[in-house]
């Protein structure tokens, strides 16, 4: 099937879902999100379900009733074929199937063990809890405390009517038989994004405390394709404000899913359990374990093998909030036993305003802090922060030089968020660039706007730009106007600025002429010199006359 088309079905039973929430008075409701995702994620592991046990057992790769096959199977022979799956695969009871529910939605003579009667929204909310338990181990992530936060909910409390939640159930279970996530399984990274973010489009506002904006790809795609440039195996990947995890999947992609593990921290437990959708969609649900809902600055859970100090990690990437209070434990970083992870500072709590507080500035700290010896990190900061004079940012820059772990900079066009019409730049890492130059580029003028929204305005840049960036930034060699390469001696003749435009060379075009020619040029001069002059001259007399008038009026 061509992508296209399976793009365009999957998208379509995503709209399918949405109506119904909208018909039943959830649309934009604080649940809707909830039912949407976890709906969409029960069909995803289903269907992956039906299509892992086809590929570990060759009896029922053809049958024509595979669901039929299975429910006839012995108990111990079934349980053998759930050990067969792979740890991506979650294990599914004969009474989990999508099937079974469609099949039990009118059934009115089923009965509780106490003998009351099976109201169907009940059935079905009782199997996506079941099917959380059942598989609890792996599919769920943790609180800072280590309680496991489980894969689903019960869907039918967010409906407020209760005549309406048996009728709510049976619509979503009749769409979901109508769809088959079979020919998915298939497909890559590239497309899951874009059905991830087809997904969560309409949620991805007002993420939390740590997840400030969604990361548009065009980011992630430099970032990961900058930082990874040849195979690499076995390597930590980790965001501590992850969000919905944009960066660290596409980092995970670059370097293959199979060779990275992944760790994240981030305090909304709604960044949380996107995060762990999208890691589930894309193989990744090796790393769901690692996956921590809690505050980052405050307390870090990433330890170390001896669980005596931080965890440090071979590849870094975040997006952090820029500004924003944190009024509330700014003493308590600030405080001894912070000092060495905020090693320029902790901002101060300002007058007015305190949602102005450079947060970025911390988490940027705590990045640095965590890198491996032998580390790499892209981050994405405000524009402001290569070049201010003073304070914390200055400092970070200072240890950035003389630490010699400045790879480089790209300064990216205004826009490229659609929420904020804050400049950006991405700060790029690496312990190993010693003795290396550092790549510093404007790239601010690429891109066209497009309106997002009707109102929002963002800058879309071409394949061809992004490649442009890509390629002259791994290349290392300057493009005039565009990038430079510079060594850290440079960085501090020029007051450690990290803005690209200040070491870009001054051009002044020479012309030759010959002594007619330059005589020439010259008398044109003087001749307009003199008009000039004159205008002058005109102009000052006439004010005089005119403050004259006004002297004796």
């Amino acid at each position: 099937m061509q992508i296209e088309s399976l793009t365009i079905r999957t998208k379509r039973m995503i709209d399918d879902l949405k109506t119904i929430c909208a018909n039943f008075g959830l649309g934009g409701s604080p649940g809707e999100y909830k039912i949407i995702t976890q709906v969409f994620l029960y069909k995803y592991l289903n269907d992956k379900f039906f299509y892992q046990v086809r590929k570990v057992e060759p009896t029922l790769a053809k049958a024509e009733n595979l669901e039929a096959a299975l429910e006839t199977m012995p108990d111990d022979q079934y349980e053998m074929l759930l050990a067969m799956l792979g740890g991506d695969t979650a294990r599914l009871k004969k009474t989990h199937y999508i099937s079974y529910l469609f099949n039990h939605q009118n059934d009115d003579s089923m009965k509780k063990p106490d003998g009351t009667l099976y109201p169907f929204h009940e059935l079905f909310d009782d199997t996506l809890v079941d099917i959380s338990n059942y598989n609890l181990d792996v599919f769920s992530v943790q609180t800072g405390g280590e309680e496991k936060i489980k894969l689903f909910d019960p869907i039918s409390q967010y409906v407020i009517e209760g005549a309406k939640k048996t009728p709510f159930c049976r619509a979503i279970i009749n769409k979901l038989v109508e769809f088959s996530f079979s020919e998915v399984y298939d497909q890559n990274y590239d497309f899951f994004a874009q059905i991830f973010e087809y997904l969560i489009k309409d949620y991805n506002k007002d993420f939390g405390k740590y997840a400030e904006y969604y990361t548009p790809h065009i980011i992630a795609t430099i970032i990961a394709r900058i930082l990874v440039q040849e195979k690499i195996q076995n390597v930590t990947v980790y965001d501590p404000a992850a969000g919905s995890g944009t960066l660290v999947l596409a980092l995970a992609h670059q370097i293959g899913e199979d060779n990275c593990t992944i760790y994240t921290q981030d305090i909304s437990s709604k960044s949380n359990e996107f995060l762990r959708l999208n890691l589930i969609l894309n193989n990744l649900v090796h790393s769901l374990g690692n996956v921590v809902h809690d505050d980052t600055l405050v307390s870090p859970r990433h330890l170390n093998a001896k669980g005596n100090g931080l965890a440090k990690f071979d590849y870094i990437v975040s997006n952090p909030p820029f500004n924003m209070d944190f009024s509330d434990n700014r003493d308590t970083l600030a405080g001894e036993a912070y000092k060495e992870r905020f090693f320029a500072g902790v901002p101060n709590v300002p007058n007015k305003e305190k949602s102005s507080m450079a947060i970025y500035l911390m988490f940027l700290q705590h990045i640095i802090y965590s890198m491996e010896e032998h580390g790499k990190a892209a981050v994405v900061v405000p524009t402001g922060f290569l070049t201010a004079g003073t304070g914390i940012p200055k400092k970070i820059r200072e240890h950035l030089v003389n630490h010699q772990m400045l790879r480089g900079i790209v300064s990216m066009p205004s826009n490229i968020f659609a929420t904020t019409g804050t400049n950006v730049s991405i700060l790029f890492l690496d312990k190993d660039n010693r003795d290396g130059k550092v790549m510093l580029m404007d790239a601010s003028k690429l891109g066209i706007k497009e309106k997002v929204d009707g109102k929002n305005q963002k800058t879309v840049l071409s394949r061809e730009e992004i490649a442009k960036i890509i390629d002259a930034f791994n290349a290392g060699e300057p493009v005039d106007d565009f990038c430079v390469a510079v060594t850290y001696e440079e960085i501090r003749q020029k007051k450690l600025s990290f803005s690209a435009g200040q070491y870009f060379d001054v051009k002044i075009e020479y012309v030759d002429l010959t002594p007619e020619e330059f005589a020439e040029k010259m008398h044109g001069f003087t001749i307009r010199l003199d008009e000039l002059f004159s205008e002058s001259h005109r102009l000052e007399e006439e004010i005089k006359q005119q403050l004259g008038r006004v002297k004796y009026e």
